[in-house]
């Protein structure tokens, strides 16, 4: 389930949110201007990017196929993330008030000038630097999650947390 994003789907950025329901008309405006789904996942909720593409693969494979839980390609991604049918949790993983650190995927991904407005927004970085799961993040995805601790012994050399959430994203997919 592992696999390479391809150039520029996926970027890593952080930015302050003083008023959510503005800011996300604004990146609305921004998605109808170019033709574009915006898709933004708080990355202090994910296990690194990889549960961020896991999640927009499989959101839009129920999409296309027709059998998207949520009304919007950026709430079934969000779904996924989640690992979650219900809407109020989904909703944990995407942006929030305050201080954001934010995966961001837009699809179709072939305008640069989106990525050039979104440069307004926010404050482009690495995307490796959200990937590291330290004990404060791996006690709030556990939580999150519902990770058993016989499942966390169950953990050998080559598998990991990541692994066990990216199971969870893809048994919504299953629960359809």
């Amino acid at each position: 389930m592992k696999e390479d994003p391809q150039p520029g789907e996926i970027h890593a950025a952080r930015c302050t949110i003083r008023d959510r329901q503005a800011f996300l008309a604004h990146l609305q405006d921004i998605g109808r201007e170019f033709s574009t789904c915006i898709i933004c996942f708080n990355a202090d909720m994910m296990a690194g990017r990889y549960h961020a593409i896991t999640a927009v693969r499989l959101a839009k494979k129920s999409w296309e196929a027709g059998c998207a839980i949520a009304n919007t390609l950026e709430m079934e991604a969000l779904l996924y993330a989640a690992g979650s049918r219900q809407c109020n949790v989904a909703l944990k993983f995407g942006i929030h008030e305050g201080n954001n650190n934010l995966y961001i995927w837009c699809d179709p991904d072939r305008d640069d000038r989106a990525w050039a407005a979104l440069s307004a927004l926010f404050e482009f970085t690495d995307p490796a630097i959200f990937d590291t799961i330290d004990q404060v993040k791996q006690d709030r995805l556990i939580g999150l999650f519902g990770i058993t601790s016989l499942e966390l012994e169950s953990l050998d050399a080559g598998t990991s947390i990541m692994d066990l959430i990216l199971e969870r994203v893809a048994l919504l997919q299953v629960l359809h």
